[in-house]
């Protein structure tokens, strides 16, 4: 889900640092990759979802804190719950759609700000933004991205009610 009160916050190291900001993705907390092949999403999936994402209710989420998986520097929304619980109802309704195809056993919510192959430029961007937070963020929808071999564009939109 797109997160625009951050994207002033972390644009620029996203810019530099995370290819699929070069791609088209703006800042976000993944729900679930990867989802249904473009192929397959047609009016009866796209209600589909939009009945599973309508049942959870819009939430303020807090970014302050960072995160690391190997190579990759990120913000840990707070609380995550929320957004652990519309993965996991992604999941309960496309079975076949395992999270980062079930290489992971936890889910671990994150807004990717910046990917390194040695932790130097994962330290700088950290002392960078630090003193730009916490942002404090409302959700309130769930974008369906779709990429078509190089860039990424939004599909669709679903609300929180």
């Amino acid at each position: 889900m797109r997160v625009p009160e951050l994207e002033p916050v972390v644009r620029a190291w996203r810019d530099r640092l995370d290819p699929s900001a070069r791609a088209g993705v703006p800042a976000h907390v993944t729900v679930l990759f990867p989802f249904l092949d473009e192929s397959r999403i047609d009016s009866d999936t796209l209600a589909a979802i939009d009945g599973v994402i309508g049942r959870h209710h819009p939430f303020e989420a807090r970014f302050e804190h960072f995160g690391r998986f190997p190579g990759v520097l990120y913000l840990a929304p707070e609380p995550d719950a929320p957004f652990r619980r519309l993965t996991e109802a992604i999941v309960s309704r496309w079975p076949e759609t395992p999270p980062f195809g079930g290489q992971f056993d936890d889910i671990v919510p994150h807004l990717t700000i910046a990917q390194a192959p040695d932790d130097t430029a994962l330290d700088e961007a950290e002392a960078d933004l630090r003193g730009r937070l916490p942002v404090l963020v409302d959700v309130s929808s769930v974008d369906l991205m779709v990429h078509d071999g190089s860039r990424w564009r939004q599909r669709a939109s679903f609300a929180l009610r």
